[in-house]
């Protein structure tokens, strides 16, 4: 699960990057709202990230996390600042397999 985690970070940064360095930050937007297909997919990642972010305050919290960073990577990359906090999240200690 974890090298899924690391590939899909690193290929979904990677394009983040071709993306912004091609059309710029503000083309971004400016090409997702030139339509209401683009609105549409816009208002539907902000209501998914919205709960994303609610799950990782509550996560960071109780991890004694630091939120923010991750908040506001969130903010200005989508889902980048999620795949970061998950890659980054400290591993559960695995318990002793049962017999």
């Amino acid at each position: 699960m974890r090298i899924a985690l690391v590939l899909v970070t690193a290929a979904f940064a990677a394009f983040t990057g071709w993306v912004i360095l091609h059309v710029g930050y503000v083309g971004f937007y400016a090409q997702l709202l030139a339509s209401p297909a683009g609105w549409q997919v816009l208002v539907d990642i902000v209501i998914a990230l919205v709960f994303v972010l609610s799950w990782m305050r509550r996560d960071a919290r109780a991890g004694a996390r630091r939120f923010w960073p991750y908040a506001a990577l969130t903010l200005a990359l989508g889902s980048l600042g999620p795949l970061l906090y998950l890659l980054l999240r400290p591993q559960a200690s695995a318990s002793p397999a049962r017999t």
